[in-house]
């Protein structure tokens, strides 16, 4: 094979297998559970490494049970926030969502679940994961 048919393949093969990336997670405020289960299941497949490097709050950190414990890693920065998932109502307030509580709880690995139940668990008061307990959990990131 020359040179040139060489290069081509390696171009054709870098674009089916695409080099491992960091996708870098800051601010991030959550939203609807299924958009999140998505993106992080499409994120898992993708098998790029995640950086939490600031806030990954409520469907956010979903990601600690959809992407493989080893591709995750934190910063100083890094906050996760937990609390009860909820619905809207017809006039404005909010519900908590028993199934969306299901998915969440079953998403979580063992560690996390035990963290939450030790803080109060998922309800409507947020609680934060950082700092210490949570570079106890997941590397930091290099």
């Amino acid at each position: 094979m020359g040179k040139r048919a060489a290069a081509a393949a390696v171009l054709f093969v870098a674009g089916i297998f695409p080099a491992a990336a960091t996708v870098r997670i800051h601010d991030d405020r959550g939203g609807q559970i299924g958009v999140y289960l998505d993106r992080f299941h499409a994120l898992r497949r993708s098998g790029e490494r995640v950086a939490i490097d600031g806030v990954c709050a409520s469907a956010c950190t979903m990601l600690l049970g959809a992407i493989p414990e080893r591709r995750i890693c934190v910063t100083p920065r890094a906050v996760l926030e937990f609390h009860s998932a909820w619905n809207p109502t017809p006039a404005g307030s909010q519900v908590i969502s028993s199934a969306g509580n299901r998915i969440l709880w079953s998403t979580y690995p063992a560690k996390i679940r035990n963290w939450i139940v030790q803080h109060g668990g998922l309800g409507t008061r947020i609680i934060y994961l950082s700092g210490a307990d949570l570079a106890a959990m997941y590397p930091a990131c290099r």
